[in-house]
């Protein structure tokens, strides 16, 4: 149902329906590289304009439904937007657009005419419906149809190219993907059978009905099956090596993406379906465990991809701190949080993939002078690595600054023992950003351990190596492509726009944050959400 006028809200449904028939249309034109790269680009940058309206449309407040086939809720499929759902929906279009532009400039670069470029462009605008119709459900089966349809993308993306690590690690992602989706297609089915509809505003009223053991139970099985989307731990040891051994590309929008929409299924379904703080404190000890374990698993790694990769796992624990408090204040932090761990993450897993392009590896141990090398590829890896590490008055710092205030509302002892978990994960993250910079960028490229031929390219005549060597090497992709092939401007240029993305949450942090505490009072207030779905639930509003 929509109160309000003819706007960008009524048409939510083509978020979804866009990138499906764009990769329809792209898998036509699969003989044809130009034209499917010009429709994938072409379709995204539609989807995110969509999107960007629709944020205009509820910036200010207010939840809108659209019912689609004819049927009323809560029997119909309902996609919901609001101020959470837009925000997510548009900063993931954003992160999208950018990751494409830069795997499209690689193979570009690397004159990739044989490629697998038939396969990546449809599968990747099937991966971006997915996500989008996770961020719209307003049913949980359509929330899991949007999971199946994601997952089934990244299982092509991450296997691309047919190597036996991809291979290995893309057997590991499955196998964990489909134990959490059986998972949740048992809780929905149970949910169905105790309450007769999988509507989620419909379900806010009538699971607080059933008997409190079968509510448990319920609340448990949905956050186990969201906790292995989302990587928490224990449910997190999959993600470190399934994550690096894909393409850069791949491996970015993947680190950036996918396990926040297993958090906003646990942020959905914790503030619609179980409100109330219920499980609180065992939240609040997973997300402590999700930071230490993550941050120290880093703190071990030489591998810049797999230092971020545990990075990733630990600040999921910072999201569900915020969850676990449960007030207005973290909820709010929370909201800002995951937009900028979306923007910072993703960019610097680009950054990793120009480092491993630049050096020939992203073993830190075989890294040096990567600063003198290429000072931008320096900045851009510092700015994100400095926003992630929490130092003031990037937005690193400030959603954490967030999320500790509203920890020290919240007052119990076990809070501030999550505060100082939190600040101890921060200490431990800038460590693990200092080791990657001095010895990738700051130390000399003559000190590091087997260092690659590419390393030495431009380190000067001291070492004998010039361009000339690497490219002349047999099977050399970089062959009569000059120096552009290391590091190409495309490549540079779309990891410098999410870079900037990731200033400007810094920049405008002030209107971002009255519109995070909007979103949260909305999420904390589920009548809202259900008077937009059922109508009026005069008397029934929890």
């Amino acid at each position: 149902m929509i109160d309000a006028p003819l706007s960008a809200v009524s048409f939510a449904p083509l978020a979804v329906a866009l990138p499906i028939f764009g990769a329809a249309l792209a898998f036509i034109m699969r003989r044809k590289r130009r034209t499917q790269i010009t429709v994938t680009i072409s379709v995204l940058v539609i989807t995110l304009c969509l999107e960007i309206w629709m944020l205009a449309t509820v910036w200010g407040g207010g939840t809108y439904a659209v019912t689609l086939g004819g049927w009323a809720p809560p029997f119909g499929i309902s996609m919901v937007v609001d101020g959470f759902s837009a925000f997510m929906l548009v900063v993931s279009s954003v992160v999208c657009l950018a990751v494409l532009l830069y795997a499209t400039s690689q193979g570009m670069a690397d004159g990739d005419e044989d490629g697998p470029v038939s396969i990546f462009h449809p599968a990747y605008l099937i991966l971006v419906a997915g996500v989008s119709n996770a961020f719209l459900a307003g049913d949980l089966f359509n929330l899991y149809v949007g999971f199946e349809i994601l997952l089934t993308a990244s299982y092509v993306l991450l296997t691309l190219g047919g190597t036996v690590a991809r291979i290995r690690a893309g057997t590991t992602y499955v196998v964990v993907s489909v134990l959490s989706s059986m998972l949740f297609l048992i809780s929905i089915g149970m949910i169905y059978a105790a309450t007769g509809t999988v509507n989620m505003a419909d379900l806010s009223l009538k699971l607080a009905e059933i008997a409190p053991g079968t509510q448990t139970v319920l609340h448990v099985m949905l956050l186990v099956a969201f906790g292995i989307k989302a990587a928490v731990f224990p449910l997190s040891f999959w993600l470190p090596d399934s994550y690096p051994t894909a393409p850069a590309p791949v491996t970015a929008v993947f680190a950036g993406l996918l396990t926040k929409v297993g958090v906003y299924a646990i942020i959905r379904t914790e503030t619609l379906l179980f409100p109330g703080n219920k499980f609180s404190t065992a939240l609040l000890v997973v997300a402590g465990l999700t930071m230490l374990v993550g941050i120290l698993g880093a703190v071990a790694q030489t591998d810049i991809k797999r230092m971020l990769s545990f990075t990733l796992t630990s600040h999921i624990g910072f999201l569900i701190f915020g969850v676990a408090v449960g007030n207005q204040l973290a909820m709010g932090a929370t909201v800002y949080y995951v937009a900028h761990h979306i923007v910072v993450q993703t960019s610097l897993f680009l950054v990793a993939g120009l480092i491993e392009r630049r050096a020939g590896t992203s073993n830190i141990d075989r890294l040096g002078s990567l600063a003198k090398l290429s000072p931008l590829l320096g900045m851009l890896f510092f700015i994100p690595a400095i926003n992630l590490g929490g130092i003031p008055p990037f937005s690193g710092f400030l959603g954490k600054l967030g999320l500790v205030q509203g920890g020290a509302e919240m007052g119990t002892p076990l809070a501030w023992v999550l505060i100082a978990v939190s600040l101890l994960t921060s200490l431990l993250t800038l460590l693990t950003i200092a080791r990657i910079w001095n010895r990738a960028f700051w130390r000399k490229a003559e000190d590091a351990v087997d260092p690659d031929p590419l390393l030495l390219v431009g380190v000067g005549a001291k070492r004998g190596a010039t361009y000339d060597i690497v490219a002349d090497e047999p099977g050399s992709k970089y062959s009569d492509r000059g120096d552009s092939a290391l590091l190409p401007k495309g490549m540079l240029a779309m990891t410098g726009a999410l870079v900037l993305v990731g200033v400007a949450l810094t920049v405008f942090a002030g209107p971002l944050f009255d519109f995070s505490d909007r979103a949260a009072e909305q999420l904390l207030n589920p009548g809202h959400y259900i008077e937009a779905v059922l109508g009026s639930t005069e008397g029934n509003s929890p």
